[in-house]
């Protein structure tokens, strides 16, 4: 051992032990060997100095190794942020890569779900219209049935009412029309027999109504005749006379027209005059000088003159 020690530096022999441990089996195996010993197995439990030289080798050596150790976790750990980052980002592609992947997959299966569906419903339809398409068909086969039948019962029914019509009418025909046409053919002639004797009649009495006409006419001619005869025999007299005629015709008005003028008075009982005689002789010649006018305007005559043409009627009013 001293002999192995003696090749060795203390810092070897230190740091080193197993290379130390392996250099004794060496050496010493062959020693021991003559011996009848075997050395299976040598361990170093411990190296140590009274100067605390090693003691100061393991402080640095600590330290170097504390430093070594710092840098290898400082390291280590920073291999392993990345490492732990790169593990993520390829976490995170792998993840969102398998999302991509899984909504390709699920848009996939939703767009070809949605063409099975429309295939489906499209398929769904075509059966509906086809089934509903068929049902109307049979409808309406039905209903061409159901009108043929009632084509055919009308047909029976307009027979027999066609044959009760005919029935009905032979019954008109036997029971009233041709009892009312003799009685109307009857009426008929009572009318015919009634009107020519009302036109008869109403001839004689159109024949006798112008006879009378024809009688009356003549002799409101006649009475014409004879007035405008005396007329006209008036008026030549009355141009061969002149104011004498007129005065005559004049005088025979006079009664009547004093008559006209007295009517009012005759239902008076008693007039009374206030006044004395001059008054009463004024309004006596003022209600006489109101005839003159009364006459004028009665017949258009105007007396005052026709007197005044009067010789004798003339003197009298100048004597006076």
């Amino acid at each position: 051992m001293r002999a192995i020690l003696g090749t060795l530096t203390v810092e070897e022999v230190y740091r080193d032990r197993d290379q130390f441990a392996a250099l004794v089996r060496e050496v010493a195996a062959p020693d021991v060997g003559r011996m009848g010993i075997e050395i299976l197995s040598f361990t170093i439990k411990d190296v140590y100095d009274n100067v605390q030289y090693l003691a100061s080798l393991g402080k640095a050596q600590t330290a170097m190794v504390k430093r070594d150790a710092d840098a290898g976790v400082a390291e280590a750990n920073r291999d392993a942020g990345i490492r732990e980052a790169e593990c993520q980002k390829a976490a995170m592609d792998v993840k969102y890569s398998t999302d991509t992947k899984i909504e390709d997959n699920s848009r996939m299966f939703k767009l070809q779900k949605a063409n099975f569906d429309q295939e489906i419903n499209t398929a769904k339809a075509e059966a509906q219209l086809a089934y509903e398409l068929q049902a109307a068909k049979i409808r309406q086969k039905i209903r061409n049935e159901e009108i043929q039948i009632d084509v055919v019962e009308r047909k029976k029914q307009i027979e027999v009412e066609t044959q009760e019509v005919m029935r009905k009418e032979r019954e008109l025909n036997a029971t009233v029309r041709l009892p009312a046409e003799a009685e109307a053919y009857r009426l008929e002639l009572i009318a015919e027999a009634k009107r020519t004797q009302t036109v008869q009649a109403a001839k004689a009495d159109a024949e006798k109504t112008k006879m009378i006409g024809t009688a009356e006419a003549t002799s409101i001619a006649a009475i014409g005749k004879a007035e405008a005869e005396k007329m006209r025999q008036k008026a030549a007299i009355y141009k061969q006379y002149g104011d004498a005629a007129i005065m005559s015709i004049v005088l025979e008005a006079l009664p009547k027209i004093a008559a006209e003028v007295a009517a009012p008075l005759a239902k008076t009982e008693e007039i009374v005059l206030i006044g004395g005689s001059d008054n009463t002789t004024a309004e006596i010649s003022r209600l006489v000088g109101q005839i003159p006018p009364a006459v004028n305007a009665l017949t258009g005559i105007d007396l005052s003159k026709v007197l005044g043409k009067i010789p004798g009627a003339q003197q009298t009013a100048t004597v006076k």
